[in-house]
């Protein structure tokens, strides 16, 4: 009998550590490091958009809608800091992050179609992995791998997300 109350003993103990030690990580982890958090790119004024704040650093001097790599990656940024705060794996909140900006991507895309004049696309193998590849898969590879950054950034800085009108971030292009 004094061996079950000494291993409850422990046992109970050891919950209280295993939540010490959980709630401790859980404070080191809220402050997050707003060094991390990029701000969002400035957009021209048309209608509701918001202006850039003053402090903020250029990140893109030509306007995003002249290259439409550069709207994908605005897309996926603001995105990706709206999505952060969902529970759920990065990588879903990434993936969600990519399908929301499908019509950047498809832009970019037929840039990279329009360059080839209608013809297939070149295939050619990866600079990174060396495996043949084309433009678009690189462009949707690029796209899942901005997502899970910004996501994985957001999460990390606890940055804010930009302000959403309508159910969708500020500031994106159409």
């Amino acid at each position: 009998m004094a061996g079950v109350r000494f291993v409850s003993l422990v046992l109970v103990v050891a919950a209280f550590d295993l939540t010490a030690c959980s709630n401790a990580e859980r404070a080191g982890m809220s402050s997050g490091d707003r060094r991390l958090c990029a701000p969002f790119a400035a957009v021209a004024q048309t209608g509701n958009q918001p202006q850039a704040p003053i402090n903020a650093l250029p990140v893109n001097p030509l306007p995003i809608t002249a290259d439409p790599a550069a709207a994908l990656e605005d897309c996926l940024h603001r995105w990706g800091y709206a999505l952060a705060i969902s529970p759920d794996d990065a990588s879903q909140v990434a993936t969600a992050s990519v399908a929301a900006c499908g019509s950047p991507l498809a832009r970019w895309n037929q840039q990279a179609i329009a360059i080839g004049r209608g013809r297939r696309p070149i295939e050619a193998p990866s600079l990174l992995s060396g495996q043949p590849t084309t433009p678009i898969a690189e462009h949707f590879i690029f796209a899942q791998s901005r997502a899970l950054f910004y996501v994985v950034q957001a999460r990390a800085g606890k940055c804010a997300p930009p302000p959403i009108s309508n159910g969708v971030p500020t500031g994106l292009t159409t």
